[in-house]
């Protein structure tokens, strides 16, 4: 069958404007043989994406598949990824990239890299949140390879989308232990920053986070926990499932999923009880329904969890003990258990407040003290180091001008 007239047409656009790029390109080394000639993967690409998309859109769109940080942290690449976030950063810091990583429809879940390169991405929508699947955006790296399961590259005006003639992406799928693609590692930059090395360094982290996927035997019936910021009706959840249970047991449970050492029954009734008279069957109690909630999953004698549980609290903390301040930020909903006046929840809840405060008072980039303002609207010192951060004619002066004015009158 053949194109449509208007496909015929596109294409003919988009192959005239690939030949405009191809001098550029070569003089820069960025495209070896200065070729005119498209790769048949990307006039394929092209062919299946036309239908779809509008190489004059200007910016991946969202997606509608929920909040995104709950994807990332529920995702098996997040664990792996985080160990290797301070390498990542560095590399894409010094080398000028943004680092992007997806899960398997093509949904980035997980950015990093300098302030300058984020924004022009972010311009894009090349974000947590954007979809960059071949009916979404087009030809472009990510799509390929996830379509393909190997390896990709696609320089400048070989995208789809002409937004993206500027950029040039290398990527390489990562796959699970049983051979499933999880989602795509991305590097990408400028075109005339293109090096002979970016997909070999791609190759390279890949492998690397699918030796911690091998080592890291599957767990199944893993409980997530969510405790920080408002209050859920429903804070822990098992395999899909809701578990009830009441307030008491929440704070039990976060107290052991952040401490996995675990508890002496003496020292762990303190942190619930502090000095108040309770009474040691009552303790008890709370103790038994919450091992029954989770079909045991808690030892006798010295309390601690048998069973795989996910929290994000500590989530947060193993984004800051990475240097990722952005994950810290993004994850950090707010104070744990807000309502809870157990002592070991309180100290907990002042530990983590003050680190993440801590690392956004360290950050340069002032877009952590803007996002970090909008939770602490009392806090001058914090509008202060996002004025200091921020040029002088930057527009977003003035929004943390008018925190600190609030701040400082009240």
């Amino acid at each position: 069958m053949s194109q449509r007239p208007d496909l015929r047409q596109r294409r003919a656009v988009l192959e005239h404007e690939w030949s405009r790029w191809v001098p550029r390109l070569s003089a820069a080394g960025a495209r070896p043989g200065g070729s005119a000639a498209l790769r048949h993967e990307v006039t394929e690409s092209w062919a299946r994406s036309l239908s779809s998309v509008d190489p004059g859109r200007d910016s991946a769109p969202v997606t509608d598949a929920g909040p995104v940080h709950q994807r990332w942290t529920s995702s098996p690449l997040y664990r792996p990824v985080a160990g290797l976030a301070g390498e990542l950063r560095s590399i894409a810091e010094d080398a000028g990239f943004v680092t992007a990583v997806t899960d398997e429809s093509g949904t980035i879940l997980w950015t990093c890299g300098g302030p300058t390169m984020r924004r022009r991405a972010e311009r894009v929508n090349f974000a947590p949140g954007g979809r960059w699947d071949e009916q979404a955006m087009g030809t472009n790296a990510l799509s390929l390879a996830l379509r393909t399961g190997r390896p990709s590259s696609v320089f400048s005006a070989e995208h789809l989308v002409s937004a993206l003639h500027g950029w040039v992406c290398y990527c390489a799928p990562v796959h699970g232990p049983d051979g499933r693609v999880l989602g795509v590692l991305d590097l990408s930059t400028t075109w005339d920053r293109s090096h002979p090395l970016a997909m070999s360094t791609v190759r390279t982290l890949v492998s690397t986070i699918e030796a911690r996927l091998a080592t890291e035997q599957p767990r199944p019936g893993q409980l997530r926990l969510t405790c920080l910021g408002a209050e859920r009706a429903v804070p822990a959840v098992r395999e899909g499932r809701p578990l009830p249970l009441r307030p008491r047991q929440v704070e039990i449970l976060t107290l052991l999923a952040l401490e996995p050492d675990g508890f002496s029954p003496e020292r762990l009734r303190a942190a619930l009880y502090g000095d108040r008279p309770v009474t040691a069957s009552t303790f008890k109690a709370e103790i038994s329904h919450l091992r029954r909630a989770l079909g045991g999953g808690v030892s006798p004698r010295r309390y601690a969890l048998t069973i795989p549980v996910s929290c994000d609290a500590d989530d947060v903390l193993r984004a800051l003990e990475q240097g990722d301040t952005d994950t810290a930020l993004r994850l950090y909903g707010g104070p744990l258990l807000p309502r809870s006046e157990a002592p070991g929840i309180e100290e907990w809840r002042t530990r983590l407040e003050v680190a993440v405060r801590e690392a956004v008072l360290a950050s340069t980039h002032p877009e952590h003290a803007l996002r970090y303002g909008e939770r602490a609207p009392y806090d001058a010192e914090i509008h202060e180091h996002a004025l200091h951060l921020l040029g002088p004619g930057d527009t977003r002066r003035a929004i943390a001008r008018g925190r600190l004015t609030t701040a400082r009158r009240d």
